[in-house]
């Protein structure tokens, strides 16, 4: 063989520069490969799937089309890679009722480790760090603050996990657009799992690719839990023995991967704001806040656990979208930020106006309060939001004390602060860390310094209000049971163990439980205005004979309907095309995928045709 770069448009991207002709498949030159149905393929993949394992297929099908080599020698790629991707993504190609590629054939074009391959797939996950690392006479708990790539950042995080791997650990919520991991740290004396009554606690960063400050936060922020943990740190070491926390550093890291390009200290306010999709991420969740305006006048109607409707799958769901409300859904999280830039201002829901019309009106939730104390206790423990003057960034919201509801800032549907409180239990602000959307490197420093006790500060109200279980008098957890506040029009549910988390501000309050065939009981709870951790109220229920409220039971059961679109539904399916449901017409040939092939005069790929 003999080495040649890569001219190939849809391989300009794989983690080698050069590769050897004929190719696995015996095709001779690039105009070859460039006819082919095979690099067709790869070219539209992206579409036909919606995304879905790009751009891993493609560059796994580069790896046979476009093969790396090395000093005039053909490395194969990893028969286990291509095995592993197989298997997470056969059921895209089903969907669309296609064939899995020839060229794809595991067994065929890919090798065995022992025969000295390589993954094709190692710079996409982060594995592969082009940067060089830090030096290693720096101490174990120094931080870089710097900007940090994506390979870096996959890097940071897991190298942080490994240095604390008995409390921290990472993993993966979903992919972007383009097929970036959208990784997690996560904190706790239990990594991995849920513990009885120990809160879940979550950060996002970066939801706006150009608005970087939050993500440089949260890395910074996992850094400096795991050092201060193994130094003895008290404060840390309480917050995390008692707490599970998730920090998401990037939740767009496709757009923030064009925003870079444009280098910080000259980035606009728009290049890198959405994803590779075009679209807002915090304009995709769905919009529940209308319908909760809509329940409000009802009487006995419920503001929380609102199923996502079925019109809104219609349009356009981002996989970053989709990604956490999965995730919302797996884990019981009880208090959560978004880190978004642009301002020095802490917001909470309602972010959408009770008047669509009204770009500025007040629009408290049921929990105007909470939000209140939870807000504020970042912005009192931020030094510059809290300090008096108006001549700074964010000086027009001094004498507001630094908070303000979102809908009388500016009203905007489909956010996620507001889907986090009207779906799941989840309570959300929205915390604007500058006015600086993508600062210069030497300003880092300062930022983090000015936010440090700000974000723990805010990650130990997940503590405050009452917590609990819920069983019945054999000591079995209740799951689903609700948790009412008179007063209150808004419940949160139990988790799989019956455990429950209420946040509430100091005072006393008529809490209840009720669930499905059991009778309901009522307590009176007083919460010292000092008391910085959570209040134990247990509940026992007993069964009753008869359920008199049948309207009550139904929605309790159906928190979340059996066929929800959010696990069944399919990405891939042309919406609008009845024949692309149920199986094919009797006068149908060719599956609808077919015309993206109408070009090619000769050699269609009928190996794509299912038999």
């Amino acid at each position: 063989a003999k080495c040649v770069d890569i001219a190939l448009s849809s391989c300009n991207d794989v983690a080698y520069a050069q590769m050897a002709y004929p190719n696995f498949l015996d095709q001779k030159s690039r105009e070859v490969i460039e006819y082919s149905s095979e690099y067709l393929l790869i070219s539209v993949l992206h579409n036909l799937l919606q995304g879905e394992c790009n751009p891993d297929l493609r560059i796994l099908a580069c790896s046979v089309l476009a093969p790396q080599c090395r000093k005039d020698k053909v490395i194969k790629p990893c028969r286990h890679v291509c095995e592993n991707l197989k298997k997470s993504c056969l059921f895209a190609f089903d969907a669309i009722d296609m064939a899995w590629p020839y060229f794809l054939d595991c067994d065929r074009f890919f090798a065995g480790e022992e025969e000295g391959c390589f993954d094709p797939l190692a710079k996409l996950r982060g594995e592969v760090d082009v940067e060089e690392d830090s030096p290693s006479d720096l101490p174990a708990t120094f931080i870089q603050f710097k900007h940090h790539s994506y390979s870096q950042m996959v890097s940071t995080l897991k190298k942080t996990a490994a240095k604390c791997s008995h409390i921290a650990t990472t993993y993966s919520i979903g992919r972007s657009f383009e097929g970036k991991d959208l990784f997690v740290i996560e904190f706790s004396t239990k990594p991995g799992h849920h513990e009885l009554l120990k809160p879940e606690f979550k950060y996002i960063g970066n939801m706006h690719g150009n608005e970087v400050v939050g993500k440089e936060l949260l890395i910074y922020l996992a850094q400096y839990l795991c050092s201060e943990y193994l130094l003895g740190n008290p404060r840390v070491q309480t917050l995390i023995n008692n707490t599970r926390i998730h920090l998401l550093p990037s939740l767009n890291p496709d757009g923030y991967e064009l925003a870079a390009e444009e280098g910080a200290g000259y980035n606009g306010w728009v290049i890198g704001r959405q994803t590779a999709q075009n679209l807002d991420l915090n304009r995709n969740f769905p919009d529940l806040t209308s319908e909760a305006y809509r329940r409000a006048g009802i009487r006995g109607a419920r503001l929380d656990h609102i199923p996502i409707p079925q019109s809104y799958w219609w349009g356009k769901v981002a996989p970053e979208t989709k990604a956490v409300m999965k995730w919302l859904r797996s884990i019981p999280f009880v208090l959560s930020a978004s880190l978004h830039g642009g301002e020095l201002v802490v917001t909470y829901p309602y972010d959408y106006s009770r008047h669509p019309m009204e770009e500025k009106m007040f629009s408290p939730t049921p929990d105007e309060k909470v939000f209140k104390m939870l807000a504020k206790a970042y912005a009192d423990a931020h030094p510059v939001i809290s300090d008096q003057s108006e001549l700074r960034c964010g000086g027009n919201f001094v004498k507001r004390g630094g908070i303000i509801n979102g809908a009388e800032w500016y009203s905007f549907t489909g956010g996620m602060a507001d889907f986090n409180y009207l779906h799941t239990n989840c309570f959300e602000v929205t915390v604007e860390v500058g006015c600086e959307k993508f600062p210069l490197e030497e300003e880092l420093f300062t930022i983090w310094h000015e936010n440090k006790g700000a974000l723990l500060n805010y990650m130990e109200m997940v503590h405050r209000g009452i917590k609990g279980i819920v069983s019945d008098k054999f000591g079995n957890p209740i799951k689903n049971a609700r948790i009412s506040v008179r007063g209150i029009q808004h419940d949160v549910t139990t988790a799989a163990d019956g455990d429950y988390w209420r946040l509430l501000p100091s005072g006393t309050h008529i809490v209840s439980a009720q669930a499905p065939g059991y009778s309901r009981v009522v307590k009176r709870v007083t919460i010292p205005a000092k008391m910085k951790h959570a209040g134990r109220v247990d509940f026992v229920l007993r069964p009753v004979e008869a359920w008199p409220n049948k309207l009550l039971r139904r929605s309790m059961e159906d928190v979340y309907d059996p066929y929800d679109p959010l696990e069944l539904f399919d990405p891939h399916a042309q919406h609008g095309q009845p024949e692309a449901r149920g199986g094919s017409s009797p006068g149908r040939e060719k599956p609808w995928w077919w015309s993206y092939f109408s070009s090619l005069d000769l050699n269609k790929p009928l190996w794509l045709l299912k038999q």
